[in-house]
């Protein structure tokens, strides 16, 4: 008789619990019965990487370590967006806000930690945040489009990180902070000194020794008060000043708490059947906030859940590798010489390069690396071992050259510990991938990845991983070419090719000739074969919904809280009062929070709840402005001659044409237009994917802008006469991107790639440009605005409730 299996409850959706899942699952894959609670409305996602996703360097699917896919196929019932408010420890049970409850006979706290904010008269106002989680970079990014100075209080690791975003965003930075220099807790003084130096060139200004006293500002925050009497200018104050272990539910719930959550060496509480890990649980007196000490107390768990021996959890040795805004940086042990220790130094301030060792009792007992960061990894095996390193300490502190590094490396890499944590993003130990080389048949980086994530998040350890790789495979090492995504070694033109030659006609199909590693594929590809068949066959091809990002399910944004905004189509900006007057009405009778005009001379009506999304559009009867999705967003235009005496062309007439021309159209990336109706460019023509700009008697075609995070300013593609003309060329442009260009891949980027002569070449025949515009031209005849479909069609429309209904739950 086959055993019932238990009931396993983890709240907390993070990286350090959904990895001791991962572990659980295969030490005891058939075990349990597991349920995970998340107050975020994500699956399991890099936190380490949300710098990069505030800017702009990964997007939220590129983050995503365990997507939705994984959950069903291990059979985890997952509640995004659902807070555990309480746990009944006599019945064993948890409930949550949204009226949840679920049974355990084991439960995993792994709550994480919540951001330290300042106590300080001001802290509640508009635009105080701190910097914590996607819904942060999300504020951020809002605000940085409508404001313009930052200041940053904390120059640790994450507020360092913040302002390299805010940067990239296109703020002004100031960062604040208390000590006298940056860092302090990973650097020495020098090393911090450099690091300084470096971000004030890339645009950072420092306030240092620095306390603040008061936030300014009446309902928002308009600048920062020091107790020293002065001030400073800002439109947002991000707070990044440290964490604190949250307990709260542990603590109503009777689990003994001191600073976190209190556990013994098998990561149990002093409640049966209860346990924690993570940033929110206490160890020995000590919380870490580190992610390579959590994993290392998921893997303990783990093993005590499946009952497979395990020694427990003994504390961690810490060490701090990684890339501040650009910069490599390590530090390990007491790097701040204690007393009875001494140090030695190195310092090339023109190559940027500084290390210092510490060193007691003749043993490393610490160490500070800057810029060279590549012996990391040895110095800290040597530090947790506690090697007697007398007579190699000037070896050690000037490193080996890089002719004897590669013929010892394999040895370096051979005595290594098997603990040793390579990639320290995602905690990953050599011996993690050792064991993926030997018993799990992986032979390249790629299948290494895919197996561990080792090299999956910085890629700063891929190095060492090829390393691991030569020394355990050997000749059997494969090089294997990157695809578009881990699923597949095809690039996008190979793959295109293919479904011409072999006339493949849907997802599924693509991934079972074209032999996917993942039968379902993932969020990368997935959307990208559904945008190339489509592409490829408009006539044929029916367009996968479930294929799609979910705001373009939808037909709108999903916001932050979980509503949406949806923006009807205005064209060129020109609306008249009956529209203005339909549009404030449906406002009024779905009471939406906000209505905001957009800097693409919309109104977008904000905070619109998933249900009432159909109803509203009915009574909106208005085309999608397409807000969401990759597709012509906007055409911005200025009044031109209508009604400016600078004007030279009729630009609302213009803009209006083209927004009719290609509404609907569906392309790589998202695309939008201007039209500016003289050389003084008030619609911003030249920084927009197709921008027109008129001039005496015609016409400039400029193309590749982009105004966002990198901005690009357009290259001149032509200068024509007539309007005709305008739109021959725009459509042969956009045709040839959509056939040309990779998906998820801005015009920017392209024209970039391809060259800007090579796109004009393509472009000069006017047989060409017609056929083209035919192309395109056919596929916008076969589509219709997608509200309209689930409107008028009943089963469409029944069968869309139904899945918002399934998905709100």
């Amino acid at each position: 008789m086959i055993a019932a299996r238990k009931k396993l409850v983890l709240v907390g959706n993070g990286m350090a619990g959904v990895r001791t899942i991962e572990h659980l699952l295969k030490l005891n894959p058939e075990g349990y019965e597991i349920t995970i609670f998340g107050s975020e409305p994500y699956p399991n996602y890099n936190r380490i990487m949300l710098s990069s996703v505030l800017a702009g360097g990964a997007n939220m699917s590129e983050i995503i370590i365990n997507d939705l896919e994984w959950y069903h196929s291990q059979g985890i019932k997952l509640y995004m967006g659902h807070t555990v408010t309480s746990i009944d420890s006599e019945s064993r049970k948890v409930y949550s806000d949204k009226g949840i409850t679920a049974e355990y006979d084991e439960l995993i706290l792994a709550t994480g930690s919540n951001p330290f904010m300042l106590p300080i008269p001001g802290a509640d106002k508009e635009g105080v945040i701190a910097f914590r989680d996607i819904k942060d970079c999300q504020i951020m990014q809002e605000i940085a489009g409508s404001y313009k100075k930052a200041i940053v209080i904390g120059a640790g690791l994450l507020g360092l990180e913040a302002a390299r975003g805010l940067l990239h965003l296109g703020m002004e930075v100031t960062v604040v902070h208390i000590h006298d220099y940056i860092m302090e807790r990973q650097l020495d003084e020098a090393a911090s000194v450099m690091l300084r130096r470096e971000l004030e060139a890339q645009g950072m200004r420092f306030l240092l020794h620095k306390q603040s006293e008061a936030i300014l500002g009446k309902k928002r925050v308009r600048g920062l008060l020091f107790t020293d009497g002065s001030t400073a200018d800002a439109d947002l104050i991000v707070m990044a000043v440290g964490i604190k272990p949250n307990v709260e539910l542990a603590k109503k719930s009777g689990v003994q708490i001191n600073r976190g959550i209190i556990v013994n060496d098998y990561m149990e509480t002093n409640i049966p059947g209860i346990f924690a890990l993570g940033e929110c649980a206490e160890h020995r007196g000590i919380a870490y906030g580190l992610v390579a000490p959590l994993y290392e107390q998921g893997a303990v768990l783990a093993k005590r859940l499946a009952g497979v021996k395990v020694e427990g959890y003994m504390g961690s040795v810490t060490s701090t590798k990684l890339k501040v805004s650009g910069v490599d940086v390590f530090s390990a042990g007491q790097f701040t010489e204690p007393d009875g220790s001494r140090a030695l130094r190195y310092q090339d301030e023109i190559e940027g390069v500084y290390k210092k060792l510490v060193i007691q009792d003749d043993m490393l007992i610490g160490a500070v690396l800057f810029g060279d960061t590549s012996d990391g990894a040895h110095l800290f095996s040597i530090i947790k071992n506690k090697e007697n390193i007398s007579g190699r300490e000037k070896e050690l502190l000037l490193g080996i050259s890089a002719d004897v590094f590669s013929s010892t490396q394999g040895n370096r890499l051979e005595v290594m510990p098997e603990d040793e944590i390579i990639c320290g993003c995602n905690g990953v130990s050599k011996g993690t991938i050792a064991e993926a080389i030997e018993s799990g048949g992986c032979t390249s980086v790629g299948q290494i990845k895919a197996c561990t994530k080792a090299s999956a998040s910085c890629g700063g350890c891929k190095p060492l991983v090829e390393g691991l790789l030569q020394l355990y495979a050997g000749d059997a090492v494969t090089v294997v070419k990157e695809g578009i995504c881990g699923c597949t070694t095809l690039n996008r033109d190979e793959i295109v090719s293919e479904i011409k030659r072999m006339k493949l006609m849907t997802v599924k199909e693509v991934m079972n000739v074209l032999e996917w590693s993942q039968e379902e594929g993932c969020a990368k590809c997935r959307p990208s074969l559904n945008y190339y068949l489509g592409m490829l066959w408009p006539e044929e091809y029916i367009d996968e919904k479930e294929s799609r990002y979910t705001n373009e399910r939808y037909h709108a944004n999903i916001q932050k809280d979980g509503t949406y905004s949806v923006v009807p189509r205005i064209y060129g900006g020109v609306t008249s009062p009956a529209e203005l007057k339909k549009i404030a009405e449906v406002a009024e009778k779905f009471a939406v929070p906000m209505v905001k005009f957009t800097g693409g001379q919309r109104l977008d009506l904000l905070g619109v709840k998933k249900e009432d999304l159909p109803k509203m559009w009915e009574e909106l009867d208005m085309p999608s402005g397409h807000a969401y999705g990759k597709t012509l967003r906007t055409v911005k235009t200025c009044v031109g001659s209508t009604f400016c005496r600078f004007g030279t062309q009729d630009a609302i007439s213009m803009g209006i044409t083209l927004e009719k021309q290609f509404e609907r159209l569906n392309t790589p990336g998202k695309v939008k237009l201007a039209v500016s109706g003289c050389p003084r460019n008030c619609a911003e023509a030249t920084i927009k994917d197709f921008g027109v700009v008129a001039i005496d008697g015609g016409w400039e075609l400029h193309i590749g802008g982009n105004g966002g995070v990198h901005v690009r300013a357009t290259d001149l593609l032509c200068v024509v006469k007539t309007e005709e003309e305008v739109v021959e060329w725009a459509s042969a442009f956009l045709q040839y991107y959509r056939e040309q260009a990779g998906w998820n891949e801005r015009t920017a980027h392209w024209v970039e790639r391809v060259g800007v002569d090579n796109i004009k070449k393509a472009l000069e025949s006017q047989e060409e440009r017609l056929a083209l515009k035919e192309r395109i031209e056919t596929v916008l005849g076969l589509t219709t605005d997608p509200w309209k479909q689930i409107v008028n069609k009943p089963e469409l429309r029944k069968n869309f409730e139904a899945i918002a209904q399934i998905e709100s739950v």
